[in-house]
């Protein structure tokens, strides 16, 4: 089928099925609405890729596809379970660094960046994962940053989608790409689901770095959480410590890989999530128990880390 893009769908070794029928039904889906409102261009055909004998094998297909043609694009699905071994990894790395030298992008959901960071091609770049994850993705791969704001991330040639159901999310990014706006607007109609354009961090909460090793800022760490961040001050700060403050204020940076400041609005906006969430107290109350005097001020820190005024968090996440 010369007009046929392939998206190809890789299985490995704890690869989540539920989301790689999804994906298949999302594509195939996309693409008989397509033939029937007549569009013209290419189809969509999705493959099914494992490695057999360390050598990569199309076991399944959607569509008539030429057996020697390439994907357009391979989708390592999110994984159940632990992150995949270094040495599970291995071979498939190898076929998709020749892939991606190929011309073929790389997309990455949740988990199966795990995959995609042992090909080496995510070095020096900024890509999405599950916030759960994050940390575990960052001591495995310390050269590449990690911005779990973020729903998706494209850089051309490589995607990555960041939580588990985040493959809802690429799936239309690829359809817009292949088969237009109209054609993808209409399959998130049918399939009752947000186009793009939501982020990640409208449903993250605060999950600090703990695992750095450096056992005086953990103290803080610690202290931080149980004290809800109310008393910041960096003398403070310093003295559960045990530190002289600069030295302070350099290792808690590289250790949680944020400011004081950043990291005290983030605990407070946290537990400012959560009582929107679970109660009905308005919004000024909820700033003054969380640590603001000036209400604006909530609303405007709020709106910086979780990407919603308080306000649209509440209508969208009350209980």
């Amino acid at each position: 089928m010369a007009d046929a893009a392939e998206i190809g769908l890789v299985l490995y070794p704890g690869v989540q099925m539920a989301a790689v029928l999804g994906m298949t039904d999302l594509f195939n889906s996309a693409t008989e609405l397509a033939g029937e409102k007549g569009r013209a261009g290419p189809t969509l055909v999705v493959s099914h890729w494992r490695l057999e004998d360390g050598a990569p094998v199309r076991i399944d297909a959607s569509g008539a596809i030429d057996r020697a043609s390439r994907p357009c694009v391979l989708v390592l699905p999110p994984a159940l379970g632990d992150p995949i071994r270094r040495e599970d990894a291995a071979p498939f790395a190898a076929w998709l660094r020749e892939c991606h030298a190929a011309g073929i992008q790389l997309a990455s959901i949740c988990a199966g960046a795990f995959l995609l960071g042992e090909t080496g091609l995510l070095t020096g770049r900024t890509i999405t994962t599950n916030w759960v994850i994050a940390e575990t993705f960052e001591m495995r791969f310390p050269d590449v940053h990690v911005d779990t704001d973020r729903l998706l991330n494209d850089d051309g040639d490589i995607f990555t989608a960041g939580g588990v159901m985040a493959w809802v999310d690429l799936g239309l990014k690829l359809i817009d790409r292949f088969l237009g706006p109209t054609i993808m607007l209409e399959i998130a109609r049918q399939f009752v689901i947000d186009p793009p354009g939501r982020e990640q961090r409208y449903y993250s909460t605060f999950s600090p770095r703990l695992l750095h090793g450096d056992a005086a800022i953990l103290k803080v760490q610690h202290w931080l959480q149980a004290s809800e961040a109310k008393e910041i001050g960096l003398d403070g700060l310093a003295a559960q410590a045990g530190l002289e403050a600069r030295t302070f204020l350099r290792r808690f940076r590289k250790a949680t890989g944020l400011t004081t400041t950043d990291y005290c609005q983030r605990l407070r906006v946290a537990k400012a999530q959560e009582m929107l969430q679970f109660t009905t107290r308005s919004v000024e109350s909820v700033a003054v128990d969380v640590g603001y005097v000036d209400p604006g001020a909530f609303r405007k820190v709020f709106a910086r880390i979780v990407g919603l005024t308080p306000g649209e968090y509440r209508k969208r996440f009350r209980s």
